[in-house]
C-alpha cells in the first residue's frame, strides 16, 4: 500500500455522508495507518533521520481521522433530529396549537393561538407581549440537536425551570464526630457548612428571515426550517458560553472561575495540574501529567469522568503512548460514541483553548455533577413582517443559564512548567 493511499480513500468517503459503514471501515484503516506512520517517524527521529514526506503524510492522516470523527458526530446529530421529526403521538390540543402556529408563521394570523397555548400546556405563566410559544415538536427538535452538538450540554446536568433563576444549596461537609467511652463526656460537635449557589437565566436569541413568498409555499416544512436555522446559532452561542462565558448576560463557563494549583484547592475555585512545559506538553513522559490529572479527582467523581478538549489538542495527544508502547487515544468506531483517552471518554469542543502558554487546554471531570445548565421552559417566536421588507423576521428566544455547581468534580491541565 502506498504511504498516502489511505488519505485519498478518506477524502472519498468523507464526502459521502450516506455510507456510515464505509466511513467506520475507512476510519479503522486510517487509524491503523496513522499508528504505523507515527511509529516509523519515532524510529527515524531516534536514528537522526528527517523525512518531510512522512511528516506530511502523518499530518494528512491526523487531519483525516479528525474529519471522519466529526462526520460521525454529524451523522449522529442528523439521525437524532430525524427521530424527533416523526412517529410521535400528540393529543388534539397540541395538534390544534401546531396548526394555529403554522398559520401564524405563514400569515401572521394569531386568532386563538394564546388560548391554544394554555390548552396545549405549552406555557407556565401569562406573557401577552412576549411572543408565542413554539409548538412542542419544534422545541424538542431544537433541544435534541443542541444536545448532540454542544459537548457541555450533553455532558452536564440540564434542568428545566419555570422561573427566572435557580438556587441550589450545597453541603460542603464540616460535621465533626469523635470516639467516646461508655461514661465519657459528649461534647458538642460542628454543624455542616452550607453554601448557596444562584444560577440566573439569560436570553439567547436568533433572528432568521424568510420572504413572504417562501412562507406562502405550502410545501415548506416550517418546523424543520426554523429548527435548522436556529439550532446552529443557538448551539454555537451556548457552546462558547458554557466554556468561556463570564456570567454577564450569558451563562458562566467552566474557564471563568478562579483557578489554583490542585494542591491548594479550596471550594469556589477549580484546581489544575501542570503539563510540565511552559507552552506545551512535557517533552519527556507527557502522559504522566494526564494520569496525574485523572487522579486529581476523588474516586467518586473519577469513575464517571470525561475529558473535554479541542481537535488541535487531540491531534497532539493522538501521538502519545504509555510505557508499554500502547497509544493512549483510541478512536470511536460507533456512531454517536466519543473517542477514548486513557480509557475515559474524550469529548471534543473547539471552544476549549489551544495548547499554549498559561492555557488550560484539557478539562477532566464528572461533568454531570460539576456543571449545571438551566433551561427556562419555552422557546418563543416574535413575527416581524415590517422591519426588513420583503422579508419576515422571526425573533426566536430561549432563556438559558449555567455554571459550576460542584467545584470538586472538575480539574484542568495547565500549560506551565
Amino acid at each position: 500500500m502506498k504511504r498516502n493511499s489511505p488519505v485519498r480513500g478518506i477524502q472519498r468517503v468523507y464526502a459521502d455522508a450516506t455510507n456510515p459503514t464505509a466511513l467506520v471501515i475507512e476510519l479503522q484503516k486510517a487509524w491503523a495507518e496513522f499508528k504505523t506512520q507515527n511509529d516509523a517517524q519515532i524510529a527515524e527521529i531516534k536514528a537522526g533521520i528527517t523525512d518531510p514526506t512522512r511528516e506530511t503524510t502523518l499530518q494528512n492522516l491526523n487531519s483525516a481521522v479528525t474529519a471522519m470523527q466529526a462526520q460521525m458526530t454529524d451523522i449522529a446529530v442528523k439521525a437524532a433530529a430525524f427521530e424527533m421529526g416523526g412517529g410521535s403521538k400528540v393529543d388534539k390540543d397540541v395538534e390544534a396549537h401546531a396548526k394555529a402556529f403554522n398559520q401564524f408563521f405563514r400569515k401572521g394570523v394569531d386568532a386563538g393561538l394564546r388560548d391554544l397555548e394554555v390548552q396545549a400546556r405549552l406555557t407556565t405563566q401569562s406573557d401577552p407581549d412576549g411572543g408565542f410559544v413554539v409548538p412542542y415538536e419544534m422545541e424538542q427538535a431544537i433541544d435534541r440537536v443542541l444536545g448532540k452538538m454542544s459537548a457541555m450540554r450533553s455532558l452536564a446536568t440540564v434542568r428545566p425551570i419555570g422561573a427566572s433563576n435557580y438556587k441550589k444549596i450545597v453541603n460542603k461537609g464540616g460535621t465533626s464526630s469523635g470516639w467516646v467511652g461508655e461514661s465519657g463526656t459528649r461534647s458538642e460537635t460542628n454543624t455542616p457548612s452550607l453554601v448557596g449557589l444562584d444560577f440566573p437565566v439569560m436570553e439567547l436569541y436568533a433572528q432568521p428571515a424568510a420572504t413572504q413568498t417562501m412562507l406562502d409555499d405550502g410545501s415548506m416544512n416550517i418546523e424543520s426550517w426554523l429548527a435548522d436555522e436556529v439550532s446552529i446559532e443557538f448551539s454555537e452561542q451556548e457552546g462558547d458560553a458554557f466554556i468561556n462565558g463570564n456570567g454577564v448576560s450569558k451563562p458562566r463557563g467552566i474557564l471563568s472561575y478562579d483557578m489554583v494549583a490542585n494542591a491548594s484547592y479550596v471550594w469556589g475555585k477549580t484546581g489544575y495540574i501542570k503539563t510540565g512545559a511552559a507552552a506545551d506538553f512535557a517533552s519527556t513522559a507527557p502522559t504522566d501529567n494526564l494520569i496525574d490529572l485523572i487522579h486529581s479527582l476523588k474516586r467518586g467523581y473519577r469513575q464517571n469522568g470525561s475529558f473535554v478538549l479541542n481537535d488541535l489538542t487531540v491531534s497532539k495527544i493522538r501521538k502519545f503512548k504509555d510505557v508499554d508502547g500502547q497509544y493512549l487515544w483510541q478512536p470511536s468506531m460507533q456512531m454517536g460514541e466519543p473517542s477514548r483517552l486513557l480509557g475515559y471518554p474524550a469529548e471534543t469542543d473547539d471552544n476549549m483553548p489551544d495548547v499554549g502558554a498559561n492555557a488550560y487546554p484539557v478539562a477532566f471531570g464528572d461533568f454531570k455533577r460539576a456543571y449545571l445548565v438551566i433551561d427556562r421552559i419555552g422557546i418563543r417566536v416574535l413575527r416581524d413582517p415590517f422591519t426588513s421588507k420583503p422579508n419576515v423576521l422571526f425573533y426566536t428566544t430561549k432563556r438559558v443559564g449555567g455554571g459550576i455547581q460542584n467545584f470538586e468534580a472538575i480539574k484542568f491541565l495547565k500549560c506551565a512548567a
